[in-house]
């Protein structure tokens, strides 16, 4: 079973794949700063090694914080209106209903003992100062970590500066210290395989690190140099290059220039094929893969063809990186990024990638929109969500050209893919730029309401989403546009549900049915199926709901890949059942929904199925069942919008199994037992519910014997150095134990593990 498309949870550290050099000064002095003060950016310029710095510092002393660490990385956001929703999204807060996304943001935070860490602040430095302005003032246990190439200049702000590394005087002076010629020696280690620091070479380190300032993102990029030329050759190189820029005098170069003329000496070092593709790889905002580099990058002078090996070079030379994330794929750090960025605008060619790029994620949504309901569904999903800082890149560029519609046509494609992910305040503000843009009646226009008001149902904001059908429906027939006139029944079929309007929905099915039959919508047709199957649930018809969710599957055929519709009409089903009182024919529909919506990462699906399975618990008695199955359907709809949409038929069923589960339960058994399913990680939940489990695993159970073992020493109060000792184990095995820990008890800091294992050896007894 797999949740969502990352590999790592929202706002996890990113795993270190180099050594970390040195800084030991600094971390004891930064931890100090941050453990008395609520809000510290850490200033420097680019390549300076802020981000891993921050990092580092951080995950030593998450243990301060009760509430864990979350990382909000921002270098790939270019829009500021954004920056709360990002947030949100780093610490999986999908939107809610009616409220802004920085007051969602400040709910959450209100009482959370909590570090925030907001890595690279300065493109966005006005919308950074704000945020962190207002977090202090509202959220007084939250404290903040800014990195950011200057400072955010806000009340309460403590700037740290992080200088180069050290270089000696001197070859005697060359120690393991965690210095510059440290760093060299072992990336040049990397490089060529058997080199180390000598007598005889040192001399020839100091001087190439010393030339350097010591930048950390310099003497790497100049290390890479070596699989090239010897080492003495490398500095001659070097040095000419410095010596040409300051007219044959021996003056440094500020440290901002130093970087510059570094990477400036790489990109001449690079073949015109290298330089040509840096600049185009540019455009993208976050990671890639070949295919996106082949279909983006290449045109006559840079053939598809030659567009691997020339990314081999450019990874090669330290200038392309291969992401930490799952599959093939690529990323370039900021300041190469930015350096990309320069030479690409310079070179006059910038709107034609551009537009290779904005054509890329068009092509993709287009398919996407037009072939949603095919057996590739996940797949194509999947592969959108992994691309979802490119694709607001490409969004934002297709905002900057003079025709609207390309960005219009671009994000209403979408439809199906904002709708997955519950990225609903994320589109509402995209859609809302597609209004602003298409004034004027149009096609783009009318898609774009009706699409909004699809969205904002399911966020039981209902009065908005009729009214934006009732302005989208008759410019849609005034065009000629008889599909998109369905669809707006479409949506305003589902809206009407919703309210309750059930008279009004049916009516509305019947035009919908027939606009979609002449037009051969198949989409539409399923997704009617299904919501006219609700409607009937709703009503009280359950053989009708029952009836139309089959010929809704039947549509789709036998074996079909579909997943989200497919998902949903073996939960209304499912639904239909209960009210029937078919309580095995609502567990053998439920166990299929349930199966389906947690693979495809569907929270309010997810949180549709958990919902009846409680319901049922109740109904048959099984009230532990109940209790943490509401409890964990809760979560989710504190982060995803109004409970089960606001529709008061199905509150009511929700409210009688709560009563029922109350009843034999009592207050407090109830609320610790749904506040275990709450806290219980969604994926062992889920097993729960399909194993049929009348109790969640406790949460030791989910632990092996030794991270069982590792989580007594942490309630013991041991530090991870100190239990490796206990343990006879390296530090690092420690420290992945505890990483394994966090992870399976769903668990942010150790202090939060060590108060568990109390509270379970407690009611275990001696």
């Amino acid at each position: 079973m797999t949740l969502g498309t990352f590999r790592r949870r929202p706002g996890e550290l990113p795993r270190d794949v180099t050594t970390f050099i040195g800084r030991h000064r600094e971390q004891t002095e930064l931890a100090a700063l941050l453990t008395a003060e609520r809000l510290v950016t850490v200033t420097g310029p680019g390549g300076v090694g802020k981000t891993r710095l921050s990092l580092r510092v951080a995950d030593g002393i998450k243990a301060h914080f009760g509430d864990g660490i979350c990382l909000i990385e921002l270098s790939a956001l270019r829009d500021p209106e954004l920056l709360p929703h990002t947030a949100c999204t780093a610490l999986g807060l999908p939107e809610k209903a009616g409220q802004s996304q920085l007051d969602t943001l400040l709910d959450h935070l209100q009482e959370r003992d909590i570090l925030l860490i907001l890595d690279t602040c300065e493109h966005l430095i006005d919308a950074c100062a704000g945020l962190a302005d207002i977090l202090m003032r509202e959220t007084p246990r939250v404290r903040v970590l800014a990195t950011s190439r200057q400072p955010l200049d806000v009340p309460g702000e403590h700037t740290y500066m992080i200088a180069p590394l050290p270089v000696p005087d001197s070859v005697a002076d060359v120690t393991d210290s965690g210095d510059a010629i440290e760093l060299f020696a072992l990336r040049a280690a990397t490089v060529v395989p058997g080199f180390r620091l000598t007598e005889a070479n040192a001399g020839q380190v100091v001087a190439l690190c010393r030339r350097l300032d010591g930048m950390p993102l310099a003497i790497e990029l100049a290390t890479v140099r070596l699989r090239a030329v010897p080492l003495e050759q490398l500095i001659e190189r070097l040095e000419d290059r410095f010596r040409l820029l300051t007219g044959g005098r021996r003056t440094a170069l500020p440290r901002h220039q130093t970087l510059r003329t570094t990477i400036d000496w790489s990109h001449e070092l690079c073949t015109p094929e290298e330089r040509l593709l840096w600049a185009r790889l540019s455009v993208f905002a976050g990671s890639f893969d070949l295919d996106a580099a082949e279909e983006v990058c290449a045109d006559g002078e840079l053939p598809a063809e030659t567009v691997m090996e020339t990314l081999i070079g450019l990874v090669d030379k330290s200038l392309v990186l291969r992401a930490d994330e799952p599959g093939a794929r690529y990323r370039q750090l900021d300041t190469i990024r930015e350096y990309g960025a320069d030479q690409l605008a310079r070179s006059g060619e910038q709107e034609a990638v551009r537009g290779r790029q904005i054509a890329r994620f068009q092509r993709l949504a287009t398919y996407f929109d037009e072939h949603f309901i095919d057996d590739d569904q996940l797949e194509r999903y999947r592969a959108l969500r992994r691309e979802h800082a490119n694709l607001r890149a490409a969004m934002e560029h297709a905002m900057l050209l003079p025709d609207p519609t390309v960005a219009a046509d671009l994000i209403n494609a979408l439809w199906g893919y904002w709708q997955i992910s519950c990225l609903y305040t994320e589109s509402r503000y995209w859609l809302g730029q597609v209004l602003r843009r298409c004034a004027a009646p149009s096609r783009q226009r009318a898609r774009a309401l009706g699409i909004r008001a699809y969205l904002i149902a399911f966020q039981g904001d209902l009065d908005t989403a009729l009214a934006d059908c009732d302005e989208a429906l008759p410019m849609a027939e005034a065009l000629g546009e008889r599909l998109l006139a369905g669809r707006i029944l479409l949506y305003r079929h589902l809206a009407l549900c919703f309210a309750g309007r059930l008279g009004e929905a049916a009516a509305t099915a019947e035009d919908a049915l027939a606009i979609m039959e002449e037009s051969g919508d198949r989409i539409g047709l399923v997704a009617l199926d299904a919501q006219d199957g609700y409607r009937h649930h709703l009503a009280g018809e359950p053989e009708d709901a029952r009836r139309l969710c089959e010929h809704g599957l039947g549509r789709l055929g036998p074996g079909t890949g579909e997943q989200w519709l497919r998902g949903y009409l073996y939960y209304i089903t499912s639904a239909a059942l209960f009210g029937k009182g078919d309580h095995e024919g609502c567990e053998a529909a439920g166990r299929t929904a349930i199966g389906i919506k947690t693979e495809l990462g569907d929270m309010i699906g997810t949180a549709y199925c958990l919902e009846t399975h409680g319901w049922l618990a109740a109904a048959r008695g099984r009230a532990e069942r109940a209790a943490w199955l509401l409890g964990a359907a809760d979560r989710l709809w504190r982060v995803t919008g109004l409970r089960l949409s606001g529709t008061v038929v199905m509150e009511e069923f929700h409210q009688k199994a709560r009563t029922a589960a109350l009843a034999e339960l009592g207050e407090r058994l109830f609320a610790e037992l749904a506040e275990h399913g709450a806290r219980t990680p969604l994926e062992t939940v889920v097993a729960a519910t399909l194993d049929d489990a009348d109790k969640l695993p406790g949460a030791l159970e989910r632990l092996t014997r030794r991270e069982r073992e590792v989580a007594g020493l942490v309630r013991d109060g041991l530090s991870n150095r100190e239990i490796a000792e206990r343990l006879h184990i390296s530090k690092r095995t420690a420290d992945t134990h505890l990483e394994h820990i966090l992870a399976k008890l769903g668990l942010t800091s150790r202090s939060k593990v060590a108060e568990l294992v109390a509270n379970v050896t407690t009611r275990s007894g001696p």
